[in-house]
């Protein structure tokens, strides 16, 4: 079977398990035959489908997420390494990113980032890319995210910038930062997710109690201290916890203002002192 009779079987078989399915098959298909996707689709009538591509897509059918199957994922303009340790970065999460960009347009960049449950280190290295006079510290509770952060600034090469260290939230945090990063988990531990999220991301990074603010309720008293003059804080919610979350920062005497992803979804709020 030449690659694209291939490609496109494997597309009407992951139609069961994804939204995606012609992406995930192309790239199941590039990662097998070792090329970019878009030489495998410029490739695709001139050779045979690659003998590792019919367990990739068996593994896909088993509802395993690409990027876990990949052993990466694009982000902003990085390439991240992933694993079962680490949530998966998402193109929603890019928002966080076009915000801060938004908050500094015209003026000097952010000097010090500080990124809440790093995980992969997706946003803060991220912005690191963006802000080349910048430093930032990455903190997670997990050691095995944090290894995972690490060796993804040395894989971008900005591991001379980046730090990262182990702790809950804002303990141990004893500076102000310019730029405030964080995704933190906010779904509510009765929800009911689809399987390639419920059964290999990290539930640490994914369950917020029963309404999903249970971390927002930490965050919030303890976020303007360590703020800069200036600066920015961008805090990723989920798509119906505009006005609850938003509440909870309001009540504590920061600005908050709302701001939507490219599927007009409520992404994140960017909260700065008034």
């Amino acid at each position: 079977m030449n690659a694209a009779e291939g490609l496109r079987e494997a597309a009407q078989r992951l139609a069961a398990v994804s939204d995606t399915p012609r992406l995930d098959a192309e790239l199941l298909m590039a990662h097998a035959a070792d090329l970019e996707r878009g030489d495998l689709i410029l490739r695709l009538r001139d050779m045979d489908t690659p003998a590792a591509f019919a367990a990739l897509v068996e593994r896909r059918l088993a509802n395993e997420p690409v990027s876990h199957i990949l052993g990466m994922r694009d982000f902003w303009t990085l390439t991240l390494t992933v694993t079962r340790d680490v949530l998966t970065p998402r193109p929603d999460s890019e928002t966080l990113i076009e915000a801060a960009v938004a908050h500094f347009a015209g003026r000097s960049g952010p000097r010090r980032i500080l990124d809440l449950g790093t995980g992969s280190g997706a946003l803060l290295l991220a912005a690191l890319s963006e802000y080349r006079e910048a430093t930032g510290l990455g903190i997670d509770i997990s050691e095995a995210a944090l290894q995972v952060a690490v060796g993804n600034a040395l894989r971008c090469g900005l591991a001379d910038r980046a730090t990262f260290s182990r702790g809950d939230w804002f303990d141990g945090v004893d500076e102000r930062f310019d730029l405030i990063l964080a995704n933190p988990p906010y779904i509510s531990t009765d929800a009911i997710l689809p399987r390639d999220v419920a059964e290999y991301e990290p539930h640490l990074a994914l369950f917020a109690g029963a309404d999903g603010l249970d971390v927002y309720r930490i965050l919030a008293p303890q976020l303007g201290a360590r703020l800069a003059p200036g600066g920015v804080a961008v805090i990723e919610i989920g798509y119906d916890q505009g006005e609850t979350a938003a509440l909870l920062f309001g009540q504590t005497g920061m600005s908050v203002t709302l701001r939507h992803d490219l599927g007009g979804r409520a992404r994140c709020l960017v909260l700065t002192h008034p």
